[in-house]
């Protein structure tokens, strides 16, 4: 049996970071996994930038209200569960993703948490578990199930990698060029195709 794992950001909806970057008028959090492979190092940075500039959840929150998923993410994402289970594995946060599945018709996430002070103040921030993206893969495999992965940054390289089929999709030049071993594809259809493939 075959779990397809999708990252979220970037493949099924906008950069949620880059989005809030353009509504504050805060060039700098518009920095990304896509450019910043230390995780650690990101959010803390982040997490900095918006005590600097007296910004919390609730500022990011109204953000994310007005952001849609991508143009044919929800029937990729359909097309893709009449044929596959499917897992979103993100490194977002519950408190940013709830209202974007609801958009996509309610699909399966693990992603991390936010540690947020009574006055909204985004204080620090849970992971799920170490490596979460190859940690629930490999978890996934450890119970007899197949996976296929694709994203499109630096931290769903392990995941990719480590599945049966791993996909980039509307990635850097840059990660395609260091990971030419990894097909990569710019439209749903093609990654369709792909993951169907993959299972024959």
């Amino acid at each position: 049996m075959y779990v397809t794992c999708l990252d979220l950001e970037g493949v099924l909806v906008p950069e949620i970071w880059i989005a809030f970057a353009e509504a504050s008028g805060i060039p700098e959090l518009k920095r990304t996994t896509r450019d910043e492979p230390d995780y650690d190092k990101l959010m803390k940075w982040r997490i900095g930038i918006l005590k600097e500039h007296g910004l919390g959840l609730k500022e990011i929150q109204k953000v994310i209200e007005t952001i849609d998923p991508m143009p044919g993410a929800k029937e990729f994402l359909d097309s893709l569960r009449e044929i596959t289970q499917v897992i979103i594995i993100s490194d977002t946060f519950s408190q940013f993703a709830t209202p974007l599945m609801k958009k996509l018709g309610m699909p399966t996430i693990f992603c991390n948490s936010l540690v947020v002070s009574e006055t909204g103040e985004i204080t620090g921030y849970k992971m799920r578990c170490e490596k979460s993206k190859l940690s629930t893969v490999k978890a996934l495999q450890s119970v007899g199930l197949e996976t296929i992965a694709s994203g499109d940054s630096f931290n769903d390289l392990g995941m990719i990698e480590a599945s049966s089929a791993g996909f980039l999709f509307r990635t850097t030049d840059a990660i395609k060029a260091d990971y030419p071993q990894f097909p990569a594809f710019e439209s749903y259809d093609d990654l369709l195709d792909a993951i169907k493939k993959a299972m024959v």
